[in-house]
């Protein structure tokens, strides 16, 4: 592919999305009424802010889903304790509400815009933002370059590039290069990620290591947890985490299965889109299994086959109370999910064979003995058995997880450290606008109002 045929395609796409922009209110409505968009908020995608920009500097931090929301918290965090404003944009409900719970109103949360001229020129204008930081492996081609256009920083952070990706790219490698190359900056998660992008035109690249494994387990209520673990008591308990469609049914026939020998088994299920609890739960109850839901009930009771766990946040809550966690997405899905988490919380990984997503965290956990693959319902079965029956087995699977992502533990720092001449100037600019309008406020030697606060433009 030419660079004159990549500008050709860049140049089409724009006019192609300039021409959808009018019809496009029907597909968010219909997205709106099937629990996709937030019907209220749905101006958002178009660009329209739902909130009033705040003074000062700011930075634009978009994370696609709850996974990669969950992985740039600690640098939001960090960001926000030195002055800077946040504007955070996702992609998902699921995500908003991660980002309500645990970051409430220190952020300002925008669904992100439909990556179509429109959307995004209103965003930018409105928002202004100072830098603009992308999660993981978002590469949306108009966003790119309008920002370039307007001359905004934007670098990519605990970026990834799975096989399926890095091959479409390379077939349109002027595009690439055209699109890759507005990157100030890629912070990849690792050193074949950095290849991969660096082949594609990013320049520099740098690896940072992945953010997920510096993820801090939300702590847990103790309340809360002494109550289900006093409902759950002495039973057998494993979970199926993250699970998407198709692999709930693998769970409930897995339970059926060892219910043979262990009578008193409590699975729990953890759907990756708790909107979809309600179609589980019919589906558990056809199985004949006794359904308890976190959301209505609170606590599995004595009689519960399946504790479904269709809330938002309380992973950690979950996974404590099991020694066995299967991760979906990897069965009967594509790219897996994320297994540090349950890594960090001391439980045995069990995954199907599907994780190009996180393929270097699964070829460290499965090296280190620390996770373990499955190819199918059978042997799913066979590997919780085994862990249940072989508490040894388990313990040592457990801790060879925990030491796993203990090695991997530093890329929050390292990409602290390589955003520093993107952000610094903007903190340095923050702390000298609050020093501005606290001498506004204070009587300097008698004089009311000694400066003038700056206004950021």
């Amino acid at each position: 592919m030419s660079e004159r045929w990549a500008s050709a395609a860049l140049q089409t796409y724009r006019w192609v999305g300039l021409a959808a922009y009018p019809f496009l209110g029907a597909y968010v409505a219909l997205r709106a009424s099937r629990g996709k968009e937030q019907h209220a908020r749905r101006h958002e995608r178009y660009g329209k802010a739902s909130l009033p920009r705040p003074e000062g500097p700011l930075v634009w931090v978009h994370a696609v889903s709850v996974g990669e929301t969950g992985a740039v918290l600690g640098l939001i965090e960090r960001m926000l304790s030195k002055g800077l404003h946040i504007v955070l944009t996702t992609g998902t409900t699921t995500s908003a509400a991660l980002v309500r719970e645990r970051l409430g109103d220190k952020v300002i949360h925008q669904y992100v815009p439909l990556d179509l001229k429109p959307a995004v020129s209103r965003f930018l204008n409105y928002w202004r933002p100072d830098a603009a930081i992308f999660a993981e492996s978002e590469v949306w081609p108009m966003t790119i370059l309008e920002l370039g256009a307007r001359r905004i920083p934007q670098i990519l952070i605990n970026g990834r590039m799975s096989d399926r990706s890095f091959n479409r790219w390379k077939k349109r490698s002027a595009l690439a290069d055209s699109l890759f190359e507005n990157f100030h900056h890629v912070a990849a998660q690792s050193e074949r990620d950095a290849e991969r992008f660096r082949e594609l035109g990013a320049r520099p690249v740098t690896v940072t290591g992945n953010l997920k494994a510096d993820v801090r387990i939300p702590s847990v209520d103790s309340e809360t947890k002494s109550q289900l673990e006093n409902a759950i008591a002495n039973r057998p308990v494993w979970a199926a985490i993250s699970t998407h469609d198709g692999e709930e049914k693998v769970a409930a026939r897995v339970h059926r299965a060892l219910k043979k020998h262990w009578p008193e088994l409590l699975t729990i299920i953890v759907p990756r889109h708790p909107k979809r609890s309600a179609d589980i739960q019919k589906m558990l109850v056809e199985y004949g299994l006794n359904v308890s839901m976190r959301s209505v009930d609170k606590m599995p009771d004595a009689n519960a086959d399946i504790f479904l766990g269709d809330t938002i946040g309380e992973m950690g809550l979950y996974l404590r109370m099991a020694g066995v966690a299967f991760v979906g997405k990897s069965l009967k899905g594509e790219g897996g999910q994320n297994p540090l988490e349950p890594a960090v919380l001391d439980t045995a990984i069990l995954s199907g064979p599907n994780v190009s997503a996180f393929e270097e965290a699964y070829k460290k956990l499965v090296a280190a003995h620390g996770a373990r693959f499955v190819e199918d319902e059978i042997s799913l079965a066979k590997a919780v058995y085994k862990l249940l029956a072989n508490d040894k087995l388990r313990t040592a699977m457990a801790m060879s997880a925990a030491r796993v992502v203990s090695d991997m533990e530093g890329a929050l720092d390292d990409t602290w450290d390589m955003l520093g001449p993107y952000i610094q100037p903007l903190i340095v600019n923050a702390q000298l606008g609050n020093a501005y309008q606290t001498s506004d406020d204070d009587d300097i030697n008698g004089t009311q109002g000694g400066k003038k606060r700056i206004g950021w433009k």
